[in-house]
């Protein structure tokens, strides 16, 4: 069984004006596939992991054996298909608010508009490429933002909310204006007012 790149529940357009047609292709064909197809390869190398839940495997992928090599491969490539999985299903072109979620925001953060602010602002700091992420950590909510294509199931999380704030997620679009992106990404994220 190897993974596969999951279809777009809504077309590359669908996210315009706040995420471009051609971005979306890039960043969905390109770059996700990318990640599955070495992925694949790795497991293909390492036969133990063959039909095992993803999710599982970086849980403990300190556990499963790998040499460095493959491990670093696994930890990049097996976050980034995780990673950018979660990235589309959180998105759409309408809303279909979390009231339970939402609510738990306002409890941990105060207020939905809190929670923005501090989450842009763990995004905006992020240094070179990675993530920002809201996750539940043993039944607490936390924000924290991740390098490279890290996964919050390293620690042991559950990411709940997660923005991508690697360039090729904006640059065509928004070229060096990360705050910008960032602030345009709130209209497409579909479970949040």
């Amino acid at each position: 069984m190897s993974y596969q790149l999951p279809n777009l529940a809504y077309d590359f357009s669908a996210l315009e004006p706040h995420i471009d047609t051609q971005t979306m292709q890039i960043h969905h064909d390109k770059h996700h596939g990318g990640y599955v197809t070495k992925l694949n390869a790795v497991v293909e190398k390492n036969p133990s992991l063959e039909g095992k839940e993803l999710v599982e495997l970086m849980k403990s992928v300190n556990s499963l054996g790998l040499s460095e090599e493959d491990k670093a491969a696994f930890i990049n490539n097996g976050g980034g298909h995780l990673n950018h999985s979660h990235f589309w299903e959180i998105m759409g072109p309408e809303k279909q608010i979390d009231e339970a979620l939402q609510e738990r925001i306002k409890s941990t953060f105060g207020s939905i508009d809190s929670f923005k602010e501090e989450f842009g602002n763990a995004a905006t700091t992020r240094f070179g490429s990675g993530w920002a992420w809201l996750v539940d950590s043993v039944g607490e909510l936390k924000i924290y933002s991740t390098p490279n294509q890290d996964s919050p199931y390293l620690k042991g999380d559950t990411p709940l909310i997660g923005l991508d704030v690697w360039e090729h997620a904006y640059y065509l679009k928004y070229q060096n204006l990360r705050p910008d992106y960032i602030k345009a990404w709130w209209n497409v994220l579909k479970v949040l007012e």
